[in-house]
């Protein structure tokens, strides 16, 4: 028969695995709300994601692009889902985005295949934009204003996409657009850092 031993313990044993066990949830606790910030504050697509929306000094603007961004604010503050932008329809939305606050802010934009307000795509929104003499490619070195909508090509890191311009300030603009990781978001970055930007559609 095996000899039995006994382990006598100190006083602080208890303690200490006590203490071991609290250290171990903290540290799960602490990789939980870590990954739950990570799924709130996503990583910018391109440059900086922008999380408040900027004080814009109005008397800097135009009637117009002063309505397009009380339009984009109020989007950012109480934002819809794709649907709500495409006339009911389950699709890529980032050109239904751009089409329905042009049309908020009584500039609507005409779809040239259909007449229609709503431009769903952005090949078709660049077509748009180039029928009206408003396209103007980023070579051209032209310098965005609110209210301008910015066109990507493929290989851009939005992929093929459009949002609206903001701000704009020697070559950094801050962006606003749908469709971007599913959500409205608004970016910050430099155009020359930024691959197949394709051009311009001015308000």
């Amino acid at each position: 028969m095996a000899e039995q031993r006994t382990v006598r313990r100190g006083p602080g044993y208890g303690w200490l695995v006590l203490g071991l066990v609290v250290s171990a949830l903290v540290a799960c606790g602490v990789v939980g709300v870590r990954r739950l910030l990570e799924r709130g504050d996503r990583e910018a697509i391109v440059g900086v994601a922008v999380q408040t929306f900027p004080a814009i000094d109005e008397s800097t603007l135009d009637p117009t692009q002063a309505t397009v961004v009380a339009v984009l604010e109020r989007e950012f503050g109480n934002p819809g889902d794709g649907p709500k932008y495409a006339e009911g329809n389950n699709e890529p939305w980032c050109a239904d985005f751009v089409s329905w606050v042009m049309r908020e802010s009584v500039v609507p934009l005409a779809n040239p295949n259909s007449g229609s307000w709503r431009i769903p795509g952005v090949n078709t929104l660049q077509e748009y934009y180039q029928s009206t003499g408003r396209f103007t490619p980023i070579a051209a070195g032209y310098q965005p204003r609110t209210g301008d909508v910015l066109l990507y090509g493929p290989a851009s890191p939005f992929s093929q996409h459009t949002n609206i311009v903001l701000t704009a300030a020697d070559g950094v603009v801050t962006t606003m657009g749908g469709n971007e990781f599913g959500e409205i978001r608004m970016h910050r970055f430099d155009l020359a850092e930024v691959p197949d930007i394709v051009g311009f559609g001015m308000l």
